[in-house]
C-alpha cells in the first residue's frame, strides 16, 4: 500500500518503487510496472519527446507529461521501444519536454492495469497538477569556446574495480572537465562511453551542445559493473563513436580520454593501434596506479605507453586518487585544447597533397582519356578534401603543359570531382620529363612548406621524347613521392625511372585503359603506407 496526500492506492506487488529522476534507460526489463513518488519538482524533470520518449527521459516526468499520473504520483507501466530520430518538444501538464535529434532507445508510458485506485479522497480527474511556475527561457544556442575545437569521447571506467562510490567521484570529475572545456555549437563537443564487461555508448557528440545538458546526462549515468575490458571499449569507441552521423565534425581533432582505475583487464595495445589508424588521439588518465604487490596481476606493465597516441608524456595523466581532484581539472583541459599537439589527428586521408600528371597525347584518344579521368576521380574520392585537409591538383601534358587546377583552387570533394570531369583532352606529343619539372615547380612549389605530405601520380601511355630520370629525381629530392602508372605502350624502364623507392611498389602497368579501375585500391593503399612510414 502506498499513502499519498490523504489517499491510498493498492498496487500489484510487482510494482518497483522508483525516484523522481529514474530514467527509462535505468530500467532493465522490456516492460516494467513502476511506482512514482508524490510531489516531484516538475521543473527539474528532463523529458525528451512526446508519447514516445527518449530513454534519457525521467520516467515519472514522462508519465506526468503524458497525463498517465499527476504530481500526486502513482503506478505506471513502462514499455521499452527502439530508438528514433526527432523527439519533439511539447508542453503538457506543466512539463515542457525538450527536442532531441536522435537517441538509441525509447519508451512509452501507460496506466498500470489491475489496480484499485483512489479508495478515498478527491477523484483523480480533478486533481490538478501543480504547474511548476518557472518561466521557460528561450533556447539560446551557445557558441562555446571557439579556441578549443575538439570532438571528445570520455571513456569512463564502470567496472567492479572502481565500485559505485568512486564511480560517482569519477562522474563529478568528468562533469567538471566538461564544463571547463566550454562546450558549445562552435566549441568542443563531448560524448561518454562506459567501459565494463561490454562497452556502452551512453551519449554521442551530437546529443548535447550545451554544458548544462551534458552535466545532467553525466550525473544520470548508471554504474554497470563487470570487468573493465578497457581495450575492448577503446577499440569499439575508435571504430564506432566518431562517425559523421553520430556528430563527428570534419577536420576537427578526435580525442578519446580513457579513465582507468588501477589497470586494464584485457589487452589495450591493439586498441591503441586501431585508434591511431582512425586518426584518434588517445589520452589515458590513470588513477590509483597498481602498487608493487599488485604489479604481478597486471598483464602488461607498459599499458599506458602502448595505448596513448604518442609515448611522449603529453598523452598520459596521473591522479593519485579520486578524492580532491579539482586541481587536476584545468591542466587536463589545457591538454585537450592544445590543437597543435594532437599528433594522431593526421591520417593519410586528411593530410596529403596528390597531384595527377595526365598524358594528353594523341595516342590516348578521347574515350580512353575519359577512363583516365574516371581513375583520377576514384582515387580522389577516397580522401578527405578540405581547406585544412587533403588537396588535389591536376596537370595535363603533351609537348606542352597545362595546369587544369592547383591545390588551392577547390577545397571540397564535390568541386574537385566536378573539375576533374570538366578537363578537356589536349592531344599532341609526349614530353613527360618537362611535365614533371613544370609540376614540381608550379604546382608543388607553393605547397613545399605546408603540413601535408606530397604525392605525384604520373599517368602515361607511351615513350617520352625527353629524359624522365633527372626531373623525377629532382621532384623526389623536393619531397614528392612519385607513383608511375603506365598503359599500353609505356616502357616499363621509363616507369621505373620515374617511380620512388622501392620502385616495385610505386610502379603500375596495364595493357588496356580499362585495367586502370583495378589499380585504384592499390594506389590509395600505397599512398597511405608511404604516409604512415614517413610518420614513424
Amino acid at each position: 500500500i502506498y499513502f499519498s496526500s490523504h489517499k491510498f492506492f493498492f498496487f500489484s506487488s510487482a510494482s518497483t518503487a522508483i525516484t523522481c529522476f529514474t530514467r527509462g534507460l535505468d530500467l532493465r526489463k522490456e516492460t516494467e510496472d513502476v511506482l512514482c513518488p508524490a510531489n516531484c519538482p516538475l521543473w527539474q524533470f528532463y523529458v525528451f519527446g512526446d508519447g514516445v520518449y527518449a530513454s534519457l527521459s525521467s520516467v515519472c516526468g514522462a508519465a506526468i507529461h503524458r497525463g498517465v499520473i499527476t504530481s500526486a504520483g502513482g503506478a505506471v507501466t513502462v514499455q521499452t521501444l527502439p530508438g528514433q530520430e526527432n523527439y519533439p518538444a511539447v508542453n503538457a501538464n506543466g512539463i515542457q519536454s525538450q527536442m532531441l535529434g536522435r537517441w538509441a532507445s525509447s519508451f512509452s508510458v501507460t496506466r498500470t492495469e489491475n489496480i484499485a485506485l483512489e479508495a478515498v479522497g478527491r477523484s483523480i480527474s480533478t486533481a490538478r497538477p501543480s504547474t511548476g511556475k518557472r518561466p521557460k527561457k528561450p533556447l539560446e544556442k551557445k557558441a562555446g569556446n571557439k579556441d578549443c575545437k575538439a570532438d571528445i569521447a570520455f571513456l569512463i571506467d564502470g567496472s567492479y574495480n572502481i565500485g559505485q562510490r568512486r564511480f560517482n567521484l569519477q562522474k563529478n570529475f568528468v562533469g567538471k572537465v566538461a564544463v571547463m572545456l566550454g562546450i558549445g555549437t562552435e566549441g568542443p563537443h563531448v560524448g561518454v562511453v562506459q567501459a565494463s564487461e561490454h562497452p556502452k555508448i551512453e551519449f554521442y557528440l551530437k546529443n548535447f551542445t550545451a554544458a548544462k545538458d551534458v552535466l545532467f546526462a553525466i550525473k544520470e549515468l548508471g554504474f554497470r559493473g563487470g570487468n573493465s575490458n578497457t581495450g575492448k571499449a577503446l577499440k569499439h569507441t575508435a571504430q564506432k563513436f566518431f562517425s559523421l552521423e553520430n556528430g563527428a565534425r570534419k577536420g576537427i581533432p578526435k580525442i578519446i580520454v580513457v579513465f582507468l582505475d588501477g589497470w586494464p583487464s584485457d589487452d589495450i595495445e591493439e586498441a591503441g593501434i586501431v585508434a591511431r589508424e582512425f586518426g584518434v588521439n588517445v589520452f589515458i588518465v590513470s588513477v590509483a596506479k597498481p602498487t608493487t604487490e599488485e604489479l604481478g596481476m597486471v598483464q602488461d606493465i607498459a599499458f599506458v605507453d602502448k595505448a596513448v597516441c604518442r609515448n611522449n608524456g603529453f598523452f598520459s595523466y596521473q591522479m593519485p586518487t579520486w578524492f580532491g581532484t579539482t586541481k587536476y581539472v584545468k591542466p587536463l583541459v589545457q591538454k585537450l585544447c592544445s590543437h597543435e599537439q594532437m599528433l594522431c589527428s593526421k591520417t593519410c586521408y586528411n593530410s596529403v597533397n596528390i597531384g595527377f600528371l595526365i598524358d594528353g597525347s594523341s595516342s590516348v584518344g578521347d574515350s580512353n582519356f575519359r577512363l583516365v579521368l574516371e581513375f583520377i576521380s576514384n582515387v580522389a574520392k577516397a580522401f578527405e578534401i578540405s581547406d585544412i585537409g587533403s588537396k588535389i591538383a591536376t596537370v595535363q601534358f603533351t609537348y606542352d603543359q597545362r595546369t587544369e587546377f592547383g591545390f588551392t583552387d577547390y577545397t571540397t570533394k564535390e568541386k574537385v570531382l566536378s573539375a576533374i570531369q570538366n578537363i578537356r583532352y589536349m592531344s599532341g606529343g609526349t614530353a613527360t620529363g618537362d611535365a614533371i619539372s613544370f609540376t614540381t615547380r608550379n604546382v608543388f612549389g607553393p605547397m613545399k612548406d605546408g603540413p601535408n605530405k606530397n604525392f605525384l601520380v604520373v599517368l602515361t601511355d607511351g615513350q617520352s621524347y625527353d629524359d624522365v630520370r633527372g626531373p623525377a629525381a629532382a621532384a623526389q629530392k623536393a619531397g614528392i613521392t612519385i607513383f608511375s602508372v603506365g598503359v599500353a605502350w609505356a616502357p616499363v624502364d621509363d616507369l621505373k625511372d620515374m617511380a620512388s623507392e622501392p620502385r616495385e611498389s610505386h610502379t603500375f602497368f596495364t595493357r588496356e585503359f580499362t585495367g586502370l579501375e583495378q589499380m585504384v585500391p592499390d594506389i590509395i593503399r600505397g599512398i597511405c603506407k608511404d604516409f604512415l612510414d614517413s610518420k614513424q
